[in-house]
């Protein structure tokens, strides 16, 4: 989502370039060798490293586990004891060996997995340990060991066995964390809650240099160096995130799963096109490529989403028994180009084209599929971008966000269609990328008969401090009856499922700009199995401009369980 002041530009028309892009001549224009490439998919033969030689702490990221299976987990790590030296971390040009352990107890008296992984310098010295053999719906604990070294303890916990049904699920989900705009106290919160999975929705990171993206009233931190380009760049960047210790502490408490949006790479970037649409496809992918291996180096991800180049496999699929299954979208790599120069729109011949496409065909068969054949009582889309549709132009006319679902009406049209005429069991669509909390009954057709329901996740900081609304709020859920909730505070979203009900609670700072803020449940909705309604069980679902909670009350604000009892 562009911020004010982000320019625009002519674009070209619109191409396939990545379908047709010669991959040896990829190579030739980027730079980028066999082993980038492929990126560790054949024996390692560099050179290695004592771990005892290592003299700081090299456990400076933390550590993190994700893409649970009901067997089998990632464990993750990252070399890196000078964080900020964006080539190699601090570590030499080689590999150093790096020790692990499973256990089903914190103190690790009784371990039941452990092992060796070479950490790579041609995949930033990162470690991506695919635990295997594990017990399903089990709490586990986890460590690295890097010569004299020992890194913080981790929790994790497996994925339901593929039978159950009648357990329950409890996860949160987060996105866009714009380091510069405030302090990341959602997550000290988040780390406290007790959940099964954590779910990020994309805008791990920003490319922006510093303060060339501002909140309002000003930043509060501050990016290191220019915008990110390079792989040195995007690892600094990584790594500048991952220093903040509240992040640290959400990474190390539950298992992640993870999906990207643009800020990973570029603002509003589309397939291979740049949001300078004037830029060569061939420079752009060099930086995506970057920006991939970056991604991929700091994510808990397994092999299976290893880039190769510039592509990276990152929409898959995972299964809680038969309660909940979900699908992980990539709405950014496949892409076709926004339509009509990208930004809030009047609708046009371009955006109901049926040609184009938000998952691009390979993903959107992939997703049709998996509905089809899932048994699971609620299947649950992780994605990125506003699925509902939302009209921002109160009364006459009508103006839709080109970046989001309505900027391409066709796709969304076949999957609503394809929900409705395969009877696909209580559809819950996650979303984040809009810095604000939404919550909306999803049709086919505006006013038209319920399909699924959407949860709109805030920012954990993009933005700054917010508020309880916004001056355009009253009239904008006025023309957009279906949207039952709005809310412009930072946080996350906790979902608690069960075969009966699945629960959203929103979970909201009344600021970020400074450390320490208390955290309220908002509005809390729940949607009952085979009724595809929102109905709502707490908190106010919409506020007018004079009840706007203020960064004055917040004493007040933390007293209270909910800030409307």
């Amino acid at each position: 989502m562009p911020h004010p002041g982000t320019p625009s530009s002519q674009k070209p028309p619109t191409s396939r370039f990545l379908e047709s892009l010669d991959r040896r001549r990829f190579l030739e224009v980027s730079g980028v060798g066999a082993v980038a490439l492929v990126l560790g998919t054949a024996p390692f033969t560099g050179r290695t490293t004592p771990a005892a030689r290592l003299g700081k702490d090299p456990f400076t990221l933390g550590v993190t586990s994700g893409d649970p299976l009901p067997s089998s987990v990632v464990l993750w790590t990252r070399l890196a004891p000078e964080p900020l030296d964006g080539e190699h971390g601090g570590m030499p040009d080689a590999a150093v060996e790096v020790e692990w352990e499973l256990a089903e107890d914190e103190r690790f008296a009784k371990i039941v997995r452990r092992g060796t992984e070479l950490a790579r310098p041609d995949l930033g010295h990162s470690v991506h340990v695919e635990a295997g053999g594990l017990r399903a719906g089990r709490e586990y604990y986890y460590r690295f060991r890097a010569g004299s070294h020992l890194s913080p303890v981790g929790r994790t916990k497996t994925a339901l066995a593929r039978s159950a049904l009648n357990a329950g699920l409890t996860f949160a989900f987060a996105s866009c964390q714009q380091f510069e705009h405030g302090y990341f106290t959602a997550y000290r919160h988040m780390a406290d809650e007790d959940l099964d999975l954590i779910v990020h929705l994309g805008d791990y990171i920003y490319e922006y240099g510093t303060d060339e993206y501002t909140a309002p009233g000003g930043n509060v931190r501050h990016h290191v160096g220019p915008e990110i380009t390079t792989l040195a760049d995007y690892r600094r960047r990584h790594a500048q995130y991952r220093g903040d210790a509240d992040l640290r502490a959400a990474h190390a408490h539950a298992p992640w799963i993870v999906t990207w949006d643009d800020h990973e790479v570029e603002n509003n970037y589309a397939a291979a096109i740049s949001e300078n649409r004037g830029e060569d496809p061939e420079v752009f992918l060099r930086r995506r490529a970057a920006a991939y291996q970056a991604y991929y180096e700091h994510m808990p991800l397994r092999r299976s989403s290893m880039p190769k180049g510039p592509d990276m496999r990152l929409y898959r699929r995972f299964s809680y028994g038969r309660l909940a299954e979900f699908s992980v979208l990539d709405t950014r790599q496949y892409r076709s180009d926004q339509a009509a120069d990208d930004g809030i729109k009047p609708p046009g011949d371009e955006q109901a084209d049926p040609a184009r496409s938000l998952m691009g065909r390979r993903q959107e068969r992939w997703l049709t599929d998996g509905l089809s054949a899932s048994d699971a009582r609620w299947n649950i889309l992780a994605q990125q971008v506003f699925f509902a549709r939302l009209d921002f132009t109160p009364g006459e006319g009508e103006t839709f966000n080109m970046d989001a679902w309505d900027g391409y009406l066709a796709n969304r049209e076949r999957l609503l269609e394809h929900i409705d005429r395969r009877g696909v069991r209580n559809p819950v669509v996650l979303t984040g990328d809009v810095h604000a909390s939404w919550a909306s009954e999803v049709a086919a057709e505006p006013r038209g008969r319920n399909l699924a329901t959407e949860f709109v996740g805030t920012s954990i900081t993009s933005g700054g401090d917010g508020s309880d609304v916004r001056a355009e709020t009253p009239a904008l859920l006025a023309e957009n009856p279906h949207i039952k909730f709005f809310n412009n505070y930072r946080g996350y979203v906790r979902c608690t499922v069960t075969p009966e009900t699945y629960r959203a609670d929103y979970r909201v700072v009344p600021y970020v700009k400074t450390p320490g803020a208390p955290i309220v449940t908002r509005a809390s909705f729940e949607v009952a199995d085979g009724r595809p309604a929102l109905e709502h069980v707490g908190g106010s679902p919409v506020k007018s401009g004079a009840e706007t909670v203020t960064h004055r009350e917040h004493d007040r604000i933390a007293t209270q369980r909910d800030l409307a009892g």
